[in-house]
């Protein structure tokens, strides 16, 4: 029977979560048929920290702290806190959807009001990152900030009535927001008079300089700092092709070819998978159309480099930030890179070369669930999986550089 992802209805941890993980399913970049993804994302991580293959129009990061920011306000009762944030951001979709000019980007677009995953899903992670959400809001899941409204007003009450007593006892030092007060940086804009009945993406010249300052205060060496305060947005299909990378630092530079050598060596190992598939239904068409990609990959290659690549090197560069890297697959990786040098020209046909990635593949997902071994996965195959290249969710951060971009020059203007 085909897999599936439960959860508890009053569990809403766990709820989220399961959220989480069927979005990753629906990321055409986060498909992991070879079990890559922990490299994968480190080197996204490092080089646009908080994105996400989902996120959309950079705004958003002001939109969703605005909706809970005016609600704190409003001192809603913890019991309706969730709801009402929920009605809050299905009612920014109909805004959104509704305006004179129909922007792309709209989370929930298609969807309207029924939108599985909402915009404070989304951006959570972005928000804790570039140091938006208050650090004492850091370690909380959004759920867990939902259940905690009522203890940080509690908190705040207190040290109202702390401060109250003090200035009666003739105290009219400065207060200091005390441990657990604060859920949003103190220097967050304000959101628009009509917001939010009326809303765009457009950022205003003073949003986008407090964004800026965010990612270079939380990521100061990352790409992400460096191309937001130093470059013009390009429209290229990957990092590395950026036309100002000279400007680039040594680290980054490092950073990036080593991202690009991966994506390249890897896209082999997914073409060879699919082309195995395709034969193993078989499949005419598509034995054809991977039989001439991966030949297409083959004469792209740069041979010299990838057998020149140190492999110890990437591992110093993506162990320890956070994802899990297996021996395994550090094992298959350079595995990949011998085969892939040694007998490139005619890798489709090479036995060790299909049965290493028939291997791994049966290994990420188990016998049962291998195509290789399941007849009804194989059969249930769409024909293409796991073919977008990585580019380390460089459409999302492009993006957000074009909005920012965009807003700081208009305030120069």
């Amino acid at each position: 029977m085909p897999s599936s992802l439960t959860w508890i209805d009053h569990d809403a941890d766990s709820r989220e979560r399961s959220l989480r993980i069927l979005a990753l399913f629906q990321e055409k970049e986060s498909r992991d048929e070879l079990g890559l993804g922990g490299i994968r994302d480190t080197f996204a991580d490092r080089l646009f920290p908080g994105t996400s293959t989902v996120q959309t129009r950079l705004r958003y990061v002001l939109f969703v702290p605005w909706i809970y920011r005016a609600l704190e306000d409003q001192r809603i009762a913890p019991g309706l806190f969730a709801q009402r944030a929920d009605t809050m951001e299905r009612d920014l979709i109909d805004t959104l959807r509704n305006a004179d000019v129909r922007e792309a980007g709209i989370l929930g677009a298609q969807t309207g009001r029924h939108l599985k995953r909402l915009p404070s899903s989304v951006y959570w992670t972005v928000l804790g990152s570039w140091g938006i959400r208050h650090p004492d809001l850091s370690d909380l899941s959004r759920d867990q900030y939902h259940r905690q409204i009522g203890v940080i007003y509690r908190r705040r009450d207190k040290q109202a009535e702390r401060d109250r007593e003090r200035s009666k006892m003739g105290d009219d030092s400065e207060r200091t927001p005390e441990s657990g007060t604060v859920t949003w940086h103190p220097r967050l804009p304000s959101a628009p008079d009509d917001f939010p009945d009326k809303a765009d993406f457009s950022l205003t010249p003073d949003e986008a300089g407090f964004l800026l300052d965010s990612i270079k205060r939380s990521h100061p060496k990352s790409l992400l700092a460096h191309l937001a305060r130093h470059c013009a947005p390009a429209d290229v299909d990957a990092p590395w092709r950026h036309p100002e990378r000279e400007s680039f630092t040594q680290e980054q530079v490092e950073l990036l070819d080593h991202a690009r050598l991966f994506s390249d060596l890897m896209h082999g190992a997914a073409l060879v998978y699919n082309l195995a598939l395709a034969r193993a239904r078989p499949w005419e068409e598509k034995i054809d159309e991977h039989s001439r990609a991966l030949a297409a990959w083959v004469e792209r290659l740069d041979r010299l480099d990838i057998g020149t690549w140190r492999l110890s090197r990437l591992w110093e560069l993506t162990i320890g930030f956070g994802h899990t890297i297996t021996p395994h697959t550090r094992d298959f990786v350079e595995q990949w890179q011998r085969v892939v040098v040694g007998r490139a020209d005619g890798i489709g046909d090479d036995g060790e070369a299909i049965d290493l990635v028939r291997r791994r593949e049966k290994f990420v997902k188990t016998r049962d669930r291998s195509r290789f071994i399941n007849r009804r996965a194989l059969d249930q195959w769409s024909g293409s999986s796991g073919l977008v290249r990585m580019t380390y969710r460089w459409a999302t951060a492009k993006t957000f550089l074009h909005d920012l971009h965009a807003a700081l020059q208009s305030g120069r203007a």
